[in-house]
Parts: C-alpha cells; structure tokens; sequence
C-alpha cells in the first residue's frame, strides 16, 4: 500500500515539472519573437484617428454662389471634428445678412458687402470673414449661337429693350430671361459690374431662388439667358465674353474682366469656438489651395487688384 501512495506521488510531481518545461518554452519562445524583426501576429495594430474637443452646432445660410465651397468644407470639418455640426443653406445673400444679423443664422454668406444690403447701424454689428473671390458670367442655351455681348447689349436684354437674338447677332428666337431675386448677390454683383445699373423683374421672365436651378433651366430652355458665378459653369451651359473678355480666373486676377465679387461668411461680432475654427479652417492653406480652387472660385492670394465696398478697383 505504501508503495502505491509513493508512486503516485511521484508520477504527480513529473507531471507538474513536465508542465512547467512547456511553459518556460513557450515564454522563451515569445520573448524571441518579441526581439524578432517578424510580427508576433498577423492581425495589425489598431490606431484611434486624432479627435478634437471642438462641439457645438451652427448654422452657415445665404448666397447660392458660395454655397458648393461652404458645403465641402464644412464636410470635411465635420469629419475632422466629431463634436461640431454644420448646416448649410443658400436663400440669397440678403437672406443670408437678414438672419446673420437677427441671430437666425450664426454665418451669413454673402456675395456683397453687408452694407450694400442692410441699413449702416446693422451691417456695423458684422464682422466679415473674406474667405474666396468669385467670378460671374452670363450664360445662355447651348444652342443660342451668339457668344460674345456687350455691355450695352446686355443692358437691353435685361431691361427688355432687345428680344429676340437676332438683334445681338444671333439667330431668329425668343429670348428667354432666367433672372435671381433681388435678396441674390449674384444679382447685385451681375447688376452692379456687368451692367452698370440695377434691372427690372420683366414680364415673362423667370426668377428663380437658386444657382443650381438658374443652371438647370438655361440648359434646358430655348433661347435662354441667365448669370452665374463660375463655379457652376460646365457643358449643360454656354458661358458668354462680356467685351470680348473671357471669363477666366487669370482675367480676373489682373483686374481685365469686371464681373467678380469677395465672398463674406458674416459673423455677428465675434464667432465663439467652433465658429471660428470653422472660418479659420475656409483660410487655411489646404482649403485655398485645394478645394476653393477645384470648385472654381480664386484665392485672395492670386488678385493683383482689389475692390472697395464702392466698386472701386486699386492694384
């Protein structure tokens, strides 16, 4: 019996060392692999991305010509800053001063200096935020032959003096006028530079709130005419030379073709935080450089001239 008893403890005892000795490998094997230039895994390490501590929601609201730039960014800021939610809504850049002003909106978006649209005691409340320059042209029906007018011409057209294309030089059709609203500052800009002098809404004409549907309709329309900011030219339209004058980005850049305005993102005094952030973000290198050029807008950095709230151009 005793024999027994030693017996069995002796096969415990090697069993317990035997476990140890596998143990002490598989360590051993793990602190080589550890010193190894080879993974001890295959599966990769995980890496949380880099979040900020910026939280807040706002409301960016006005002018339709700057709203495909505002609606980027502001995406791109939103997928870098998990806290912060922006809403982005066009209406016209008097929309934009209204709301802005009267605390609606927390940006107003504007293609005009607010004084050009608000009473003096207002627009001083506001803080501008230049973030881009925008070029405007008209834009006719890919069909519409002519594509070059005049300044004079266009007055006509607008004023309802001239009606059919073939008194500018085009083909025996019906002009079709595609205007924006009064609260639009691609209006003002398109009045105030390209034709010298403010509009009336005519008879028959169309009048439609948004960049995007102005667009939509002159490609679609026999005989239509309307005006855009360049950064929602592209095939479904036609873009007209005003003088002569193409419409491009070194054109307006050195001051040769007029119908160009500063895009505003207004602030009633100063932006808190996220505000701020956002407007410091539209100014940065990466935005100029990249997305206020891809979508067809001009740095402030690329004008050789400037312009007052008056019109007046400086070098």
């Amino acid at each position: 019996m005793k024999k027994t008893v030693m017996l069995l403890m002796l096969l415990t005892v090697m069993v317990a060392l035997a476990a140890c000795g596998q143990n002490n490998n598989g360590n051993n094997a793990a602190s080589s692999n550890a010193g190894s230039s080879e993974p001890a895994s295959s599966e990769p390490a995980s890496s949380e991305p880099a979040t900020s501590d910026l939280s807040g929601s706002f409301l960016a609201s006005g002018s339709s010509a700057l709203q495909p730039l505002v609606d980027q960014v502001s995406k791109k800021f939103m997928d870098a800053n998990k806290g912060v939610s922006i809403q982005v809504q066009a209406g016209g850049s008097g929309t934009g001063l209204t709301q802005v002003s009267e605390g609606q909106s927390q940006i107003g978006n504007s293609d005009v200096f607010a004084e050009e649209k608000l009473d003096a005691d207002k627009a001083a409340e506001l803080v501008d935020h230049q973030v881009a320059i925008v070029g405007m042209a008209a834009v006719v029906n890919p069909e519409v032959t002519v594509d070059n007018l005049t300044k004079q011409q266009l007055i006509d057209i607008f004023t309802g003096k001239v009606t059919n294309w073939k008194d500018v030089g085009g083909n025996d059709q019906k002009i079709q006028i595609v205007n924006r609203p009064s609260s639009s500052g691609t209006r003002a800009t398109f009045e105030k530079y390209a034709l010298g002098q403010k509009s009336e809404d005519l008879q028959g004409s169309i009048q439609e709130d948004a960049s995007g549907t102005v667009k939509k309709l002159v490609g679609e329309t026999p005989g239509a005419i309307g005006y855009l900011a360049l950064s929602y030219l592209d095939d479904s339209i036609k873009t007209v030379k005003y003088e002569g004058i193409e419409a491009t980005v070194d054109n307006i850049a050195n001051g040769t073709y007029p119908v160009w305005a500063y895009e505003h993102m207004y602030t009633k005094g100063e932006p808190d935080a996220a505000v701020k952030a956002f407007l410091d973000y539209m100014v940065s290198d990466e935005v100029q450089n990249a997305d206020v050029v891809e979508l067809g807008y001009i740095p402030a950095s690329k004008m050789q001239v400037k312009r007052d709230a008056a019109g007046n151009i400086t070098k």
